[in-house]
């Protein structure tokens, strides 16, 4: 063999050699062996239907929360009634709605006849209201009223028909009577506060469980008089005087306001109020979500967008226990 020849062949050896020296850890960092970042992974997106019906006290806030959390989850509808506190229990019993919207506390057969369906409820304050007594914004008479007066007004077969039976002084006017419907959380809390006993009622007002409609009646008559949530005042308080609310004769008159309804200065009618979703419901994601969202910094700038006053911290987060 030739000497060029031995020494090519030498130096294909040495560089087959080398190449077949190479740490497999080089490999290792071109062949996937390292192990990969991790990818962050999207919250499923929410879609379905939640029906809300009750009352027309909190129907303000539902609603209100209703058309946020939709508009940032586009696939999930929400529909919000107000038949009456009465009303949307029944519902919620039959299993109509998903959550029923309510201004009086659930009473313990209406819960148990749930149980007895194999559901349960769950109670969650929304709010603190004040039930606000209102006149016609020309009535120059009335400044406040005493608990005493409103029942002798309102109690179950009373003989008032005008405004001097009620205080010497004020003018011998017929006196014109707006309330809640019957199925009305507000006028069961109203008249036990007032008249002693729950839907203990003089029968002879106007009722409705639309309070745009009370607001239209007293607004359209001098000598009327109405009582329904804080927030439907403050809509239209250029219209409608409130009455502050005297405990008794020699007790100082106490207008309804976010403070005084929060610390309950505002007696005897101030209230919070509730949502009453179904245990079942509370399984999907869709009511979850927007339980939480209801229960979030911008549920509570909406609770005060529509006139209410906003639940202290630790109330919201026993509601949200349940979500969690």
């Amino acid at each position: 063999m030739r000497k060029g020849t031995i020494m090519m062949s030498s130096a294909v050896l040495a560089l087959t050699l080398a190449a077949c020296g190479q740490k497999p850890a080089d490999d290792n960092k071109t062949s996937g062996g390292a192990t990969p970042a991790p990818t962050k992974t999207e919250a499923p997106k929410l879609s379905g239907e939640i029906k809300i019906d009750g009352s027309s006290t909190v129907y303000p806030i539902s609603q209100a929360v209703a058309e946020e959390f939709m508009k940032k989850n586009k696939d999930v509808k929400v529909t919000v009634g107000f038949a009456g506190s009465s009303a949307g229990i029944k519902k919620l019993l039959n299993k109509e709605i998903d959550i029923a919207d309510a201004s009086k506390l659930m009473k313990q057969e209406e819960i148990d006849a749930i149980k007895a369906k194999g559901d349960d409820v769950v109670k969650m304050p929304v709010a603190f209201d004040g039930i606000t007594v209102v006149v016609n914004s020309q009535n120059d008479w009335a400044k406040d009223i005493t608990v005493a007066e409103l029942k002798k007004i309102w109690e179950k077969d009373s003989k008032i028909t005008k405004w001097s039976e009620v205080r010497a002084g004020w003018p011998d006017q017929p006196i014109k009577l707006y309330g809640p419907g019957t199925a009305s959380g507000t006028f069961e809390y109203f008249t036990e506060a007032v008249n002693g006993k729950a839907k203990e009622s003089r029968s002879d007002f106007t009722p409705s469980e639309d309070d745009n409609v009370l607001v239209k009646g007293v607004t359209g008559d001098k000598n009327a008089m109405a009582y329904f949530g804080y927030a439907y005042y403050l809509e239209n308080k250029d219209k409608l005087k409130a009455l502050a609310i005297k405990v008794d004769d020699n007790a100082p008159a106490i207008a309804p306001t976010a403070k005084t309804i929060e610390d309950g200065t505002y007696k005897p009618l101030s209230r919070q109020i509730y949502m009453y979703p179904l245990k079942s419901a509370l399984d999907r994601p869709e009511v979850k979500e927007f339980i939480k969202y209801y229960m979030s910094e911008d549920g509570k700038k909406l609770v005060e967008s529509v006139g209410y006053v906003k639940l202290t911290q630790n109330l919201y987060d026993e509601n949200l226990k349940h979500v969690k």
